[in-house]
C-alpha cells in the first residue's frame, strides 16, 4: 500500500488568519520511506514567538524560503492521488484548504485520512491520544517533534501499526473502511482551475 503522510507546522492556529511555515510529507511504499518533501515556507509576516518556542521555527530560518503560493503546486504533484494520512488532519486540512482558495490552486488529489479518531478506537484507554503518546505506547523510535517531516514520519509508522491490528488475512483494510473508522465522511482537496481574471 502506497500512501502519504503530512504534517505542517504554523505561526498559530486559526486558517485564513495564521499562515504555514514548513510543510512535510513522507510517501510510504509496503511500509518503508520511499521519498520525502520538505521545505520550510516564508509566511510574510514576523512569526510569533509563541509559535518558535512550540516548533523552533524563526524568522531569520524562514528567509528567502518560497512562498505558500510557490510551494502548494509541487506539494500537490508530489501527493498525486495516494491517500493522504495525517495526525488531527482536520487541522492541516483546513491550513492547505484555505490557501487553496486564496490562491486557486489545485490541492492533492487523494482521500484524506486522520489517523487520531482511528487510534482512538485501535488503542482504547490510553490517557490522550497525541502523536507523542501514541509513539511511546507503540515504542516507535523518536527524537524530536514539532517539525513537519519527523511528524509526519512519526504517522506514518502509527498509520503502519494500526492497519495491522486492522486488516484480515494479511490484507490491508480498504480506504472506505479506514474512512468509516474515523467517523467522519470523506474528505478531498478540491481541484481548482485558475480562471483569468
Amino acid at each position: 500500500m502506497k500512501f502519504i503522510t503530512f504534517d505542517l507546522e504554523t505561526t498559530g492556529t486559526v486558517p485564513g488568519v495564521d499562515q504555514i511555515v514548513e510543510i512535510g510529507a513522507v510517501l510510504f511504499n509496503q511500509g518503508e520511506v520511499e521519498s520525502v518533501f520538505s521545505t520550510l515556507i516564508n509566511p510574510s509576516k514576523p512569526i510569533p514567538s509563541g509559535a518558535s518556542a512550540v516548533n523552533g521555527i524563526t524568522d531569520d530560518m524562514v528567509i528567502g524560503k518560497p512562498s505558500i503560493e510557490l510551494v502548494l503546486p509541487s506539494f500537490a504533484e508530489f501527493c498525486m492521488d495516494y491517500p493522504m494520512v495525517a495526525h488531527n488532519a482536520p487541522f492541516d486540512s483546513q491550513f492547505l484548504l484555505s490557501d487553496i482558495k486564496k490562491y486557486e490552486l489545485s490541492g492533492p488529489r487523494g482521500v484524506v485520512l486522520d489517523t487520531l479518531p482511528i487510534a482512538r478506537k485501535v488503542f482504547p484507554g490510553l490517557p490522550n491520544y497525541k502523536l507523542g503518546t501514541l509513539v511511546q505506547h507503540l515504542k516507535i523510535p523518536s527524537s524530536n517533534f514539532h517539525r513537519a517531516e519527523e511528524d509526519a514520519t512519526y504517522c506514518g509508522k502509527l498509520f503502519i501499526e494500526m492497519t495491522k491490528r486492522i486488516s484480515i488475512g494479511g490484507k490491508p483494510p480498504l480506504i472506505e473502511n479506514l474512512v468509516s473508522l474515523t467517523g467522519k465522511q470523506e474528505f478531498r482537496f478540491p481541484q481548482i482551475i485558475r480562471q483569468p481574471k
